[in-house]
């Protein structure tokens, strides 16, 4: 399966991608020239102060200040990225969330080792949740009493979103804690267990995402891997309109609930099979 990945970054594919690419290149490429313009004076001074018969060392120096003049522009240059760079992105980022009535929000909860996703209906209401009903059925314990749970969709490890809409992704752990990252957008959530964590981002390219856990989450950590699949519009709304008919029909039959019904439809799983689009 192929991400992207090579010796540098995978390609970038969300709305600011672009500006975290930036920086990173910029800290990058400052700090070869420290490391070059250093390696240079190490080495003169290796050979211009190297001990030679018949001559005394001195130890005379120049003073206190003068050596704080190059720690001095190293802090003026960090301030310069924290000014200009880190806050401004990072409020954006984690203050400057779209609003809720122009994104898809997505309820997300982690688990040894495997990532559930929750889609509010036509209804636009999440159905109510309970530990008590937690199994390995229904994995968030959706309550299939609530009238605003009959037209969930819930997925395993397979994120649908649609190509320049902003998403807002609602996320905790059943277990401990876990980290959401997609690379491709340059992003990057911890879950924790009894909390809510929020992350946002605006996919900006049609495509297949890899979803890995950047947190050790236990033995099987390497093998919590999902898929984010962008798709255009017209693809995303026949995706969901095929899993809300699953839902309902096999609803109807009463053999399985709901949940189980719909996660069984498009799980990629542990093995890795792919969902419809």
């Amino acid at each position: 399966m192929d991400y992207g990945y090579g010796w540098g970054l995978p390609p970038a594919a969300s709305s600011y991608a672009a500006q975290i690419d930036s920086l990173m290149w910029l800290l990058h490429v400052v700090m070869v020239g420290i490391f070059i313009i250093w390696g240079v004076y190490f080495s003169y001074c290796l050979v211009a102060y190297r001990a030679t018969n018949g001559h005394r060392a001195s130890y005379h120096t120049a003073g206190e200040r003068s050596s704080l003049i190059p720690d001095g522009l190293i802090l003026a240059f960090e301030m310069w990225l924290i000014l200009a760079f880190g806050i401004p992105i990072w409020a954006q980022i984690k203050q400057r969330t779209p609003p809720a009535d122009q994104a898809l929000e997505v309820n997300v909860m982690g688990q040894q080792f495997a990532w559930n996703f929750q889609y509010a209906g036509p209804d636009k209401a999440f159905g109510r949740r309970k530990v008590s009903l937690v199994t390995a059925a229904n994995a968030i314990g959706l309550d299939d009493t609530d009238p605003a749970a009959k037209d969930d969709i819930v997925t395993i490890n397979n994120l649908h979103v649609q190509v320049g809409k902003p998403v807002i992704l609602h996320m905790t752990s059943k277990d401990v804690i876990h980290s959401f990252q997609v690379t491709n957008f340059r992003n990057k959530q911890d879950l924790v267990p009894g909390l809510q964590t929020m992350l946002w981002f605006t996919p900006t390219e049609v495509g297949k995402y890899e979803i890995g856990c950047a947190q050790l989450c236990g033995i099987g950590h390497t093998q919590m891997i999902g898929n984010v699949f962008v798709d255009t519009p017209e693809a995303y709304d026949a995706w969901a309109k095929e899993q809300l008919q699953g839902r309902v029909a096999t609803s109807a039959g009463g053999s399985v609930t709901p949940a189980q019904a719909v996660e069984t439809s498009d799980a990629r799983g542990i093995a890795g099979t792919a969902p419809k689009s």
